[in-house]
């Protein structure tokens, strides 16, 4: 990312080395950041963007593309992130943020200027997407991807993309890779969760398990959306702009999102089978975020088939990195596993 020094704090990385969990334990010391934070980057040359749409039986998905610049016949295409986001906010609230006068917030202009040609999607019942009137569960999110993967692919001639998804986002992420492995190239789980034990996050929403059972649709406010950064006890690692940047955006979708994925995740965890994810995986957590826990997440992580996997700890986050002041480590973190080399034949 231009203008930035990409020396970093601590992070811990569990890295598959095919000789077990503690051998594949490493803890990386980088040198503290001297100049410039992710705050302080500059927004860089104006990235071309265009709109989508795919169709999931009668409802129309907004789709969000961007690239460095404009695709031109005959060039080699480009190799594709799509970003999945999760239960609260719609896509471009979550990975394309404008926070005037606090640096580059938008995941999707960092991706692009990184080379590759980013896309991402409203789900049903989210933002600018239609609505099916269903509660927009898990299982309905991998329909979608399915029915955005069309579009893609006419688009761009590409079958196989890497997945980036957060929250939700990466359980659909998740669930698809699953339900279509030949479709992922690497998959990055950010603020996964996998069983959902000893989950604080998981705990409280049970109190509304009979709330989500019934109903399609909760509130999601301003004072909601600010909580996504306060409840994890954390506060102090986001810069108070930005929720209300997120609550401008969203408020005009309204103060309703689907229930679904709330409900499957407080009532029907797991919904991603490690075993069945074939692709390289890294995991990405904040150290405080109350969604799961260490042990939930090396849970997954032990039983995933491949061994180019990653598990990484980002310190002073919580439940959103890409939100964070220290978003700049998770930007670090993707950009290092999306160019890891390809391991050779022994």
């Amino acid at each position: 990312m231009a203008g930035i020094d990409h020396s970093f704090p601590r992070r811990t990385v569990l890295a598959g080395t095919g000789l077990g969990l503690g051998a594949g334990l490493i803890s990386s010391i980088i040198p503290q950041a001297q100049a410039q934070t992710a705050q302080a980057a500059p927004a860089g040359p104006d990235i071309w963007s265009a709109e989508y749409w795919a169709k999931k039986g009668n409802v129309s998905l907004n789709l969000w593309r961007k690239r460095a610049s404009a695709p031109k016949s005959g060039e080699p295409a480009l190799p594709i992130v799509f970003l999945v986001h999760g239960s609260s906010n719609s896509t471009r609230t979550t990975y394309d943020l404008a926070v005037p006068g606090k640096g580059e917030y938008s995941f999707m202009n960092v991706l692009a200027r990184e080379g590759y040609d980013v896309w991402t999607m409203d789900h049903d019942g989210y933002g600018r997407s239609g609505s099916s009137g269903n509660s927009s569960d898990i299982a309905s999110g991998v329909e979608d991807l399915a029915a955005a993967m069309d579009v893609v692919t006419r688009e761009t001639g590409r079958t196989k993309m890497h997945f980036f998804g957060t929250s939700s986002g990466a359980i659909r992420a998740g669930a698809f890779a699953q339900a279509q492995p030949e479709r992922i190239d690497r998959l990055i789980l950010s603020a996964f969760t996998y069983k959902g034990k000893d989950s604080p996050e998981m705990t409280r929403r049970r109190e509304q398990l009979e709330f989500y059972r019934t109903n399609t649709r909760r509130k999601r406010d301003l004072a909601m959306i600010r909580s996504i950064h306060t409840r994890d006890g954390l506060a102090s690692s986001y810069d108070p702009a930005v929720s209300e940047a997120m609550a401008e955006q969203e408020m005009k979708f309204g103060d309703q999102v689907p229930t679904g994925t709330y409900y499957d995740m407080v009532a029907k965890l797991p919904l991603v089978d490690p075993k069945k994810v074939l692709a390289p995986v890294m995991l990405t957590r904040g150290a405080r975020d109350g969604n799961s826990t260490n042990e939930d997440l090396i849970d997954f992580y032990q039983q995933l088939p491949n061994n180019d996997r990653q598990f990484v700890i980002l310190p002073n986050t919580a439940h959103s990195p890409l939100m964070s002041i220290n978003r700049h480590l998770i930007w670090h973190v993707v950009r290092e596993f999306l160019t890891m080399p390809t391991p050779l034949a022994v």
